[in-house]
């Protein structure tokens, strides 16, 4: 996958099991607990856990509250999930077992969107990378009986 402004990932190495974490990140609820953009603030589902298909909401504050809706378009038990908002952006983790923990690569995906400039003009294409490393750091506190 090629890197560009519109398609960012980062990767950080996780002391957990490739299973324990894909739990966390399929509970929308644990979101709000590992997001580092600060923007997303609660779920708005039933607790339920996500699989393929599965649609759910999150309540965001960028400035001003605002709820955005999401739906699970890729999904393989323990190795890969992502959702995709309504405007096409799309959020992917990766999961590959390494020794005794988990790489884990966060992707978001705005390549496929027809109009981009809005994300460039409010910052997205700066901001997003350095708070993906913020999400995987918080990821990674999850897990703090193992270490990396």
């Amino acid at each position: 996958m090629n890197e560009s402004p519109y398609r960012q990932t980062r990767s950080r190495l996780v002391a957990a099991a490739p299973r324990e974490i894909f739990e966390l990140l399929r509970d929308p609820a644990m979101h709000p607990v590992i997001d580092g953009s600060g923007t997303v603030r609660a779920s708005n589902g039933q607790g339920s856990k996500l699989t393929l298909g599965s649609e759910f909401g999150m309540q965001m504050r960028l400035g001003i509250p605002y709820r955005i809706s999401n739906t699970v378009v890729e999904f393989e038990q323990d190795r890969q999930i992502a959702w995709r908002h309504f405007s096409g952006h799309r959020w992917r983790y990766e999961l590959e077992a390494v020794g005794s923990g988990t790489l884990v690569s966060e992707t978001w995906d705005a390549s496929r969107l027809r109009h981009k400039w809005p994300l460039r003009l409010m910052g997205f294409t700066r901001s997003t990378g350095p708070n993906m490393e913020r999400t995987l750091e918080r990821l990674a506190a999850q897990f703090p009986d193992a270490t990396e």
